[in-house]
């Protein structure tokens, strides 16, 4: 899926929050599952946004053709993202209708750092 909101919540350890929309697909996939990755695009991956972001995992294999790795929790880390962050769950907690997940960071990697991170905007981001 594709997220607005991820944000840093500490440094030591190394937690980030995820805010996953209650009836997404992916919601409780990381729920069940307890871990999940953060693909960071860059300017250039705004195809890669809308695919995961347009369709839902419901109806369709998001990840057919899709170049991706996994590392420590299995979770798929895209071939052309700039940087990346695999979780293990820490906690989640309810904010309307969305769920602040509350990850651990246990392996990542900034692999294109001259790269600028794509910015959702909620008005152009879909056009």
């Amino acid at each position: 899926m594709t997220a607005a909101w991820v944000q840093r919540a500490s440094f030591d350890p190394p937690l980030i929050t995820v805010a996953v929309g209650k009836t997404r697909f992916t919601h409780d996939m990381i729920i069940e599952s307890g871990v999940f990755a953060v693909n960071v695009l860059g300017e250039d991956g705004r195809a890669t946004g809308k695919h995961f972001g347009l369709k839902t995992g419901r109806k369709t294999d998001k990840f057919a053709g899709i170049e991706y790795d996994t590392r420590t929790t299995g979770s798929p880390i895209l071939k052309d993202c700039i940087a990346w962050m695999d979780c293990r769950v820490r906690s989640h907690f309810d904010a309307g209708d969305h769920t602040l997940i509350i990850g651990e960071v246990v392996d990542g990697d900034v692999t294109r750092p001259e790269a600028r991170p794509l910015i959702y905007d909620k008005e152009g981001f879909y056009k």
